[in-house]
C-alpha cells in the first residue's frame, strides 16, 4: 500500500544530470524508482500523484535560520524592503500614529546600504516622529539595533563598552542610539516577554512560509532568546505539534546546560552547542585581522581566543559538536585554533557558520579538520557591492568563495539567515549560480560561481551532511526519507537569471502533502 508519483521530471541529486520516471513512496520512505509502468505491477499503489510535467527535487532543507524570528519578521513592521531613509521614518511615523502611547514598536530589516538618501542613521530622527513610544528597529543582520531616546533614558548606559559588544555615539561622544552586538543585552530587562501564544503563532506563520517556498525543514538556532529554554522548546512542540517540519534545533552555549533534560522527536531534534565568535560585515563587527577600509575598527571579538576555546572544551565535555558564527577571518582563526585544541570526538562533526571572509592559510587548516562549512549564498545578492567598501579589494579574492571552498574539498550546506535574508531557497541559489548583486545587477567574483548542481546540493545533501542523516534524507534514492519539492520550473535547462522566479507548487514531507499551490 502505497503512492506512486509519475508524470514530470524527477532529479534524484545523486549525480548531476540523473532523472528517474516515477518514485515508488509507503510509510514516508522512498521505496523504489523506476518506470511507471513497472512500479504499479510490482506495488499496490493506492493513490496516484500525476506530477503534469512539473520538477521534482528532494526536499530543500534550510541550513541555517532562525525559525521564529522568521515568523516575527512576517509579523512584525518590515523595514527590509525599504530603499530609502525617508520611506524607513515614514513607515516608523505610520505605525506611531496607529499604536497605543507607551506600546512597543519593533522593526525588523533596515538596512542603511539600500538606502539612496542617507547612510547616517540616529536616534534623534526617531525622536522627532514620538517621544510616546519606545522603539526597537533590528538592523537586517540583527547584529545592530537602533533605539530611540525613549528607551536610552531607562537604559542608564554603561560609561564603556559592555564586554563583546559597543554602544554608538556621535562625533559628540554622545550616544546615537545604535547598540552593538552584545550591548543589545542592556535591553534585555525592557523589553516585553513574548507569551506562549505569540511564540506558537510566530512558529505557525514561520513553517507556513517555509512551507510555500519548498522546505521540508530546517536547522534553526532560537532556544536562548525566548524566556528561555523551557518556554521555547515548549512552543516548538505546540506550535508544531500537527505539522511534519524537520526542526534540527542548535543549543545557544548559554543554556546549553539544560540540554539533557530534554530527548530528540521526530520532528524536533537537538543539535550542536551554538556559539557566536563576532558579529556582521553590514555592522562593521565582523572581527577582521585588519582594520575595515573604511573605518577604523577590526570588528568585536564576542569571546577571545581562549574563551572561545573553553566553550568548545565544554562542549566536548556533555558530548556535543560546536557549530559557530564567525564571518570575519580573525574570528575564523579562532575557531579553527580551538578546534584543533578540542577535537570532536571520532566520527563527528563540527559546523562553522557563514565563512565569508578567509585566507589561504586558514582555508590549509581548516581542511585538515572534521567540519561542515554552513554557507549562505544569498549573501551575494545583498552584501555587494557595499562590502568591496568595507573590505578593500586586497581582501577579496577569499571573501564569499563558495566556489574554492568546494574546490578544496569542503563538506558545505546552504542556508538564508533567515529573517537576515529572504528565506527562499531559490534566492539563494540565484545567487551561488549568478553571482549577481540585487542592488545594481552586476556580478561579482564570477570565477566563484557555482553549478545550478552544486547550488542545489547545498539544500539537500549538504544541509543533510551537517546534521549526519546524508544516508536518509537529500536524495530521491530507496530508503530515503520521502521529501519532496516540486517547482513549475527546471532549474538546469532555465536561463539563470530565470532561478530568481522558480515557484514551489507542492512541498511533501514523509510523503504527505503540507502544501500545494
Amino acid at each position: 500500500m502505497g503512492e506512486l508519483w509519475y508524470g514530470g521530471r524527477i532529479y534524484t541529486m545523486e549525480q548531476e544530470g540523473e532523472t528517474v520516471e516515477a518514485v515508488y513512496v509507503a510509510n514516508g520512505k522512498i521505496v523504489e524508482t523506476g518506470t511507471a509502468e513497472a512500479l504499479s505491477r510490482t506495488y499496490q499503489v493506492d493513490t496516484y500523484h500525476d506530477l503534469q510535467g512539473q520538477v521534482m527535487l528532494p526536499g530543500l532543507t534550510d541550513s541555517h535560520m532562525h525559525l521564529i524570528g522568521h515568523g516575527e519578521r512576517l509579523m512584525r513592521l518590515d523595514l527590509s524592503y525599504c530603499t530609502s531613509y525617508e520611506e524607513m521614518l515614514g513607515l516608523i511615523a505610520d505605525k506611531a500614529a496607529n499604536t497605543p502611547s507607551g506600546e512597543w514598536i519593533i522593526g525588523e530589516g533596515w538596512n542603511e546600504n539600500a538606502f539612496t538618501d542617507c547612510k547616517t542613521i540616529h536616534k534623534k530622527d526617531l525622536d522627532r516622529i514620538t517621544s510616546e513610544h519606545p522603539i526597537v528597529l533590528k538592523r537586517m543582520c540583527r547584529h545592530v539595533v537602533l533605539v530611540n531616546s525613549y528607551v536610552l533614558d531607562q537604559l542608564q548606559l554603561p560609561k564603556d563598552n559592555p564586554k563583546g559588544g559597543k554602544i554608538g555615539r556621535d562625533i559628540t561622544g554622545e550616544p546615537n542610539g545604535l547598540l552593538y552586538e552584545r550591548a543589545q543585552e542592556l535591553l534585555d530587562d525592557m523589553m516585553p516577554t513574548q507569551s506562549d501564544a505569540y511564540l506558537q503563532k510566530a512558529l505557525e506563520t514561520a513553517v507556513a512560509d517555509c512551507y510555500s517556498k519548498g522546505l521540508v525543514g530546517c536547522h534553526t538556532e532560537d532556544l536562548n532568546y525566548y524566556g528561555g529554554f523551557a518556554q521555547t522548546y515548549h512552543a516548538f512542540v505546540k506550535g508544531l505539534s500537527d505539522k511534519p517540519f524537520k526542526a534540527h534545533l542548535l543549543v545557544h552555549h548559554e543554556v546549553v546546560d539544560e540540554l539533557p533534560q530534554y530527548e530528540s522527536t521526530r520532528y524536533i531534534e537537538f543539535g550542536a552547542m551554538k556559539i557566536f565568535a563576532d558579529g556582521s560585515l553590514g555592522g562593521r563587527t565582523a572581527l577582521l585581522s585588519e582594520p575595515y577600509a573604511d573605518e577604523d575598527t577590526k570588528g568585536v571579538a564576542v569571546f577571545e581566543r581562549e574563551e572561545l576555546a573553553q566553550l568548545v572544551k565544554k562542549a566536548r565535555e556533555m558530548g556535543l559538536t560546536v557549530a559557530v558564527h564567525t564571518i570575519g577571518d580573525l574570528s575564523f582563526e579562532y575557531i579553527v585554533e580551538a578546534i584543533e585544541k578540542h577535537p570532536p570526538y571520532p566520527g563527528q562533526r563540527d559546523r562553522i557558520i557563514h565563512c565569508q571572509v578567509l585566507r589561504k592559510d586558514l582555508i590549509e587548516r581548516a581542511k585538515l579538520l572534521p567540519v561542515v562549512l554552513d554557507l549562505q549564498p544569498v549573501f551575494v545578492t545583498s552584501d555587494f557591492p557595499s562590502v568591496i567598501e568595507k573590505l578593500g579589494p586586497d581582501r577579496l579574492q577569499y571573501a564569499y568563495a563558495w566556489k574554492t571552498l568546494l574546490q578544496e574539498g569542503f563538506m558545505c550546506a546552504g542556508g538564508s539567515d533567515a529573517p537576515i535574508e529572504d528565506v527562499n531557497p531559490f534566492l539563494g541559489i540565484y545567487g551561488a549560480v549568478t553571482r549577481k548583486s540585487l542592488f545594481d545587477g552586476m556580478v561579482y567574483m564570477p570565477e566563484e560561481r557555482l553549478s545550478v548542481f552544486e547550488a542545489l546540493q547545498l539544500f539537500t545533501i549538504g544541509s543533510a551532511l551537517a546534521i549526519y542523516k546524508e544516508n536518509e534524507r537529500g536524495k530521491i534514492v530507496p530508503g530515503y526519507d520521502a521529501d519532496f519539492t516540486i517547482i513549475d520550473r527546471d532549474p538546469f535547462t532555465i536561463e539563470a537569471d530565470e532561478l530568481l522566479h522558480i515557484k514551489a507548487c507542492m512541498t511533501v514531507v514523509d510523503g504527505k502533502i503540507v502544501y500545494n499551490k
